[in-house]
């Protein structure tokens, strides 16, 4: 009787394998990848890949396991009101977290921009110094030009870029209209919205990888294209990955609402994924604007 009262108050789950899974899988996942960039950068062929593929699959398996077992947990009603604030705590940690992560990106972006240029240009008292570092600098942004004399042609904002500003800002919108669906129980709007947006969001990395390969092949515009390369694909190959990321969450949340899922008191999963697609919108706003106009 006490431990069930005990499971009234927090469920405690039983022991599971999936965190040992996830710790082999992200180990995999480094040392693949170290070895795979290594790989790459000699010419040679290893392991590497290999090993990154095995560890992207384990990551997976991880992924459907864990989250298979806390879908049937919320579904047999195990979660009380103090687990839902849990969750509600952690998520909003995690987003902190990307907040963080991308703050030191644009932290990058700003310290070269604003103090490393003005230096090399001989600033203040730094005449005798930008003479040495790279005689004849001028501070002007975007900076095209390596220290190695390699050219490179900046990505503009027109085109691509404002394209897939228009489709995330219009997914956020179809993102909220879904939530707002799901709590006036009107499954059909949510079907259709939800859907809309997982398209939209498909649509802005097709878009992408459709950038990315007009940089590559038709504007020189690589990681080594000195500090303007770098941070470029830097800022946007991330928030690319948390595209990915939110759209997969996404598509879950899909499949969970055609099998009835979600009820208008207890659906924090569907929040959950709603505040993480808000998030990303907003990082790409600040994205569009500091690296693609400014």
């Amino acid at each position: 009787m006490a431990q069930q009262q005990a499971y009234e108050k927090y469920y405690v789950p039983d022991q599971s394998p999936w965190p040992i899974v996830g710790a082999v899988a992200l180990f995999l996942i480094a040392f693949g990848a170290g070895n795979f960039v290594v790989e790459q950068t000699k010419g040679e062929s290893g392991y590497g890949g290999w090993t990154l593929l095995a560890g992207i699959v384990t990551l997976l398996v991880m992924l459907v396991g864990w989250f298979r077992n806390q879908i049937h947990e919320s579904m047999a009603g195990k979660y009380s009101a103090q687990l839902g604030r849990s969750y509600r705590q952690g998520m909003a940690w995690f987003i902190f977290s990307e907040v963080m992560f991308f703050a030191a990106f644009f932290g990058a972006l700003f310290y070269a921009r604003v103090i490393a240029m003005p230096w090399l240009d001989g600033a203040g008292n730094n005449a005798m110094t930008a003479e040495v570092l790279w005689p004849n600098f001028e501070a002007i942004w975007p900076l095209t030009k390596t220290p190695g004399g390699v050219e490179t042609t900046a990505m503009g904002w027109m085109g691509l870029p404002l394209y897939n500003t228009i489709i995330l800002l219009i997914s956020s919108v179809t993102c909220h209209f879904a939530h707002v669906a799901l709590e006036k129980q009107q499954r059909g709007k949510l079907i259709a919205f939800l859907g809309v947006t997982i398209l939209l969001g498909c649509f802005f990395l097709t878009l992408q990888v459709e950038e990315y390969v007009h940089a590559y092949r038709e504007m020189n515009l690589t990681l080594q294209s000195g500090v303007y390369g770098n941070t470029f694909f830097l800022l946007t190959g991330f928030h690319g990955m948390h595209v990915t990321l939110g759209t997969i969450i996404l598509i879950v949340l899909f499949f969970r609402v055609l099998k009835g899922h979600f009820t208008p008191d207890n659906h924090f999963a569907f929040q959950a994924g709603s505040w993480y697609w808000h998030f990303v919108d907003v990082v790409w706003v600040m994205l569009f604007f500091f690296v693609y106009i400014l």
